[in-house]
Parts: C-alpha cells; sequence; structure tokens
C-alpha cells in the first residue's frame, strides 16, 4: 500500500492544508469533485490523496463536534485524528448501501471523543472556558456570551446521552434519523432523550430558560 499507520499520524487537523492535494494537481486530478463513497473506495485500496481529500473536506466539522463534546480543543484535535486514522485502515468496512460517509464517520468520531470522557477524571469546567469577546464596549455581545457559557455549563451536566443527543440534534444540524443512527437508537428513543434533556436545561436555567434555550 507504500503508506502506514505512522504516515497517517502526521496528518494536519489545522488550517494549515499545504501537503494536501489542490484542485487541478495531477495526485488530485479528479477526486476533488468526487463523492464520499468514491473517496472511501480508493482509501480502501491505499490511495492517500483520496484521504487527503476527505480530510480537507471534514476536518473542520467533525472538529467542532468533538470540541463540543469534550469542551477541550486538544482532546478534539486527539480524537478527530485517531478517528481518521481509524478511517485509513478500516474504510475497507464502510457500506454505502446501508448509511451515509458523514454519518458514519459521525459515529467514529463521536465513540472517540466518548472513550476519552471515560479514560478521564471528573474535572469541573475549565477556568478558561469562555467565549472571548473582543470589544469589551459591545455590552450585548457580551451578554450572549454570558448566555452560552451559561447553557454550555448546564449542558456538561447533562447524562452523556442526553448531552450527545442534544449536541448532534441542535448543535450539528442532523436530523432525528440521522442523530438516532449514529447513536444506534430509533427515533422514539432519540426523541425521548432530546424531550428530557430540555426539560432538564430549563429547569436548571429558569427563570431565564426561554430566552436562553431559544434555539432549542
Amino acid at each position: 500500500m507504500g503508506v502506514g499507520t505512522s504516515g497517517m499520524k502526521d496528518t494536519q487537523l489545522s488550517h494549515d492544508r499545504q501537503d494536501l492535494p489542490k484542485s487541478g494537481s495531477e495526485s488530485a486530478s479528479g477526486l476533488n469533485d468526487m463523492p464520499d463513497h468514491d473517496l472511501i473506495k480508493h482509501i480502501a485500496n491505499g490511495k492517500q490523496a483520496a484521504f487527503s481529500v476527505i480530510v480537507y473536506r471534514y476536518t473542520d466539522r467533525y472538529l467542532a463536534m468533538a470540541e463540543r463534546v469534550l469542551s477541550d480543543r486538544e482532546e478534539a484535535k486527539d480524537a478527530v485524528q485517531d478517528a481518521f486514522i481509524k478511517l485509513w485502515e478500516k474504510a475497507h468496512s464502510f457500506n454505502a448501501e446501508k448509511a451515509k460517509f458523514s454519518t458514519w464517520f459521525y459515529r467514529i468520531v463521536l465513540n472517540r471523543c466518548l472513550d476519552k470522557k471515560r479514560k478521564k477524571r471528573p474535572v469541573s469546567l475549565p477556568e478558561n472556558f469562555e467565549i472571548k469577546d473582543e470589544s469589551q464596549n459591545q455590552e450585548e455581545k457580551l451578554d450572549e456570551n454570558q448566555a452560552a457559557i451559561k447553557v454550555r455549563e448546564q449542558l456538561d451536566g447533562l447524562p452523556e446521552t442526553q448531552k450527545t443527543a442534544i449536541l448532534l440534534c441542535y448543535f450539528e444540524g442532523l436530523s432525528n434519523k440521522e442523530a438516532a443512527e449514529i447513536l444506534d437508537l430509533n427515533i422514539k428513543a432519540l426523541e425521548s432523550l432530546l424531550s428530557r434533556g430540555r426539560k432538564t436545561l430549563a429547569q436548571k436555567l429558569a427563570p431565564h430558560a426561554k430566552e436562553l434555550l431559544n434555539p432549542l
């Protein structure tokens, strides 16, 4: 195959993507516009250029999700990188007839995040966890940041299944069907998690729950 797992560990998950194939380059010719399921077939055959296109295409989305789950950017980077390594090693196990790649890979990333959470000792919210306001004179923006922090703190206190369901459906914008597939639940069970999660958040954030939870 020519490229081992160790090579995949050097994959950059930052915005520095100089090593990824550029549109029009020989290695990326025909790959940049290729649908996910075809790229995965190439990855299963050891084509690193196809792997690079997938990394370029999906890193930002899954890094954002992992950071919401873990509340730690460095841990999130590790989780996503581990997931991409697993993709390189297990691409042959993807079945396009059973699921979209994005849904299938969400589950891989989420499982890596949950593994990391289980291995870590329970800790309080990091002192440096905040949404920074670049202009301290913008009181309205500051209020929004404080509200977001309150919601985040209470969201982190939910049971893991409820928190994950809310993250996938309301923060990641997935449909209930997609979220249910990722969590290996039926729709009714997912909706129950969402309902209980919203109810708990409303109770914890009272009397300002309506304003704070408006997106939910």
